[in-house]
């Protein structure tokens, strides 16, 4: 409802304008992330069935590996479909509320994806560190808490966010959102109120889960670098290297892009929204989209489960090509 000055009273319907600068070619930037998203969704289904299926990767490893691929499918999926329809269908209204959902899936899952890369670099340091030990440290019980917990923590810390914008926030200079999704700060810089606090609570969220993380993470391959050059025979030193390359591939990926998006976005005026805008696409879609190969590539038994699949007589011959 418009009030004094044009401002608006916390309108019903937002609109997302997509990549402000680049309208005459969204229609065509849509195909490349159309294309990532088809693979990202192919590509982690078969993960998922492929550790579904398979007994013998019922281990820790590849549970988390499991929990990752999940992320990402709904991860892209709380993304894309609201950016085609944007770029190709000139859809851009979306309600208010739709839109904070919307943004609760979204940062909740990359929270949950770097809970994961975390338990997964865990797994790795007491598999290499301890090995003795892994089996009774890293229990089914375990597992479950462990994804449980990275569930819950950026779930809990995001809905916050979302109340903070609803209880405190009443007044909007516009009903658009120079974005392709909803994203946290896109929705808060809209408001004509102080939003010092929802600024302040969202990098203590951001910094809580994803520099927290971060830190362990980097501890945990230190650590894991410091025995296996300890290690007296090489070829023991390059098993210990090839399993930890993938994750260090998926750790890498995710938080370069993370840090890239976070700091072009917080860096003033230098940088055009579109930068920022594309930044933050690739940040959310790329790892979904590298993810599956990654792993298919460098983790010999899911590899040799893929190959067997896609040879067998019950694969759908058109699948094979």
């Amino acid at each position: 409802m418009p009030i004094a000055n044009g401002t608006v009273l916390t309108p019903s319907v937002l609109a997302l304008i997509g990549m402000p600068g680049l309208e005459a070619v969204q229609r065509w930037t849509g195909t490349p992330f159309c294309a990532m998203y088809i693979i990202a969704l192919t590509g982690n289904s078969l993960l998922l069935v492929i550790i579904q299926s398979e007994p013998s990767l019922q281990e820790p490893m590849y549970v988390f590996l499991a929990m990752l691929g999940a992320t990402d499918i709904g991860l892209s999926t709380s993304i894309v479909p609201k950016m085609l329809g944007i770029f190709w269908f000139h859809l851009p209204e979306i309600y208010f509320d739709a839109c904070l959902f919307r943004m609760w899936l979204i940062h909740t899952f990359q929270g949950i994806e770097s809970g994961v890369l975390l338990a997964m670099a865990l797994d790795r340091y007491i598999a290499i560190c301890h090995p003795l030990r892994h089996a009774t440290v890293f229990t089914r019980q375990l597992v479950t808490d462990i994804g449980v917990g990275v569930t819950l923590r950026p779930a809990m810390l995001v809905i916050r966010c979302l109340l903070l914008i609803k209880c405190r926030l009443k007044l909007y200079r516009t009903k658009l959102i120079s974005h392709t999704y909803c994203e946290h700060m896109a929705l808060v810089k809209l408001a004509t109120e102080d939003v010092f606090v929802n600024k302040f609570y969202g990098l203590l969220g951001a910094f809580t889960v994803g520099g927290l993380d971060f830190l362990l993470i980097t501890l945990s391959y230190t650590q894991i670098f410091i025995t296996v050059f300890r290690l007296p025979q090489k070829e023991a030193r390059l098993k210990a290297f090839n399993t930890c390359i993938p994750h260090m591939c998926v750790f890498f990926q995710f938080y370069l892009l993370a840090f890239f998006s976070f700091f072009t976005h917080r860096s003033g005026t230098d940088f055009p929204s579109y930068v920022h805008i594309t930044l933050s696409n690739l940040y959310l879609l790329v790892p979904p989209f590298l993810n599956p190969f990654v792993y298919g590539v460098k983790t010999k038994h899911i590899r040799d489960k893929a190959i067997k699949m896609f040879h067998s007589r019950e694969f759908p011959q058109w699948l094979r090509g």
